[in-house]
């Protein structure tokens, strides 16, 4: 027991020796490259296998090819998540193209299990009279990280001088990299953060890294009076601090009211309304002085 939450081992029956991040309306996705992959509920104890990917017998010859050189082995990570319009289910390929001798900066299979089948997923735009097809990101993603899911979306971190953060509409099966006014980093708790506001569903969520990108909370922005014009959003929230463990002081960089969320009841409050140009700034009181 730790609090309220109970803390438990389970037995899998597969043979597949890998697990998806996090779990989707309580399915987990396990995954290897030399056994079928399936999709487990430990309440029922339903599941599901699906087949490999077009990319794994290509992981597998190069795992051999690294074991030879006693090499460094490339491991993409399989993400899992949920079509939200449509109800469905799909696992994620995502990897960088040139390691396993293909071409574009990255490539991606989604797997249909209406057709039980993968499929690549690609871009064609007309230029000219010319069809054109196009990676399906063009940024590549670092190596070997799980990517996240959220709110109908998969997210990876680019490899770019400056990392951004790519998200995979399972809907529309579209990549994006967030407007850089909904992207803030921060300290909470002495710890770093990373928040995103999703504009079409008015939410903004809040990673922490402990080790690994824990999601803290989703802020639902349409409860609150943050609520953006029409045409003209508004940039994401910036998170200030977190008191007595459960209080989330939130609000814009200047010249707006600071928002409370308590974590445990979900409620919103609004506080200090500034009559002049104001920052919001975490302060801890010291006594320094030189």
């Amino acid at each position: 027991m730790v609090g309220a939450c109970v803390i438990r081992s389970l037995k899998f029956p597969t043979r597949s020796d890998k697990v998806c991040y996090g779990a989707c309306d309580g399915l987990v996705c396990l995954f290897s490259n030399r056994n079928p992959s399936v999709i487990f509920n430990p309440t029922t104890r339903w599941r599901r296998s699906f087949p490999h990917a077009r990319v794994q017998p290509r992981i597998i010859s190069d795992a051999r090819a690294c074991k030879k050189r006693v090499c460094h082995t490339r491991e993409p990570q399989l993400g899992f998540g949920k079509d939200k319009v449509r109800g469905t289910y799909k696992p994620v390929w995502l990897f960088n193209s040139s390691e396993f001798g293909l071409d574009n900066a990255t490539t991606c299979e989604v797997f249909d299990f209406t057709t039980n089948a993968w499929r690549y997923v690609v871009e064609t735009r007309r230029f000219g009279g010319v069809t054109y097809v196009l990676p399906a990101s063009p940024y590549r993603i670092l190596e070997g990280q799980k990517p996240v899911y959220f709110d109908g979306s998969l997210y990876w971190l680019t490899e770019c001088v400056e990392t951004k953060l790519l998200s995979f509409d399972l809907h529309t099966e579209t990549f994006q990299v967030p407007d850089p006014r909904f992207l803030v980093l921060c300290i909470l708790d002495n710890r770093l953060c990373v928040s995103l506001k999703i504009y079409p569903t008015r939410t903004q969520v809040i990673w922490s890294l402990d080790g690994t990108w824990k999601q803290m909370c989703s802020i639902d922005l349409t409860k609150t009076t943050f609520h953006d014009p029409p045409y003209f959003p508004r940039p994401a929230l910036l998170p200030i601090a977190i008191v007595d463990e459960t209080i989330l002081l939130l609000g814009y960089s200047c010249g707006s009211p600071l928002l409370i969320h308590d974590l445990h009841t979900k409620s919103y409050v609004f506080d200090s309304f500034p009559k002049m140009l104001e920052y919001p700034l975490c302060y801890f009181p010291s006594l320094f002085s030189n």
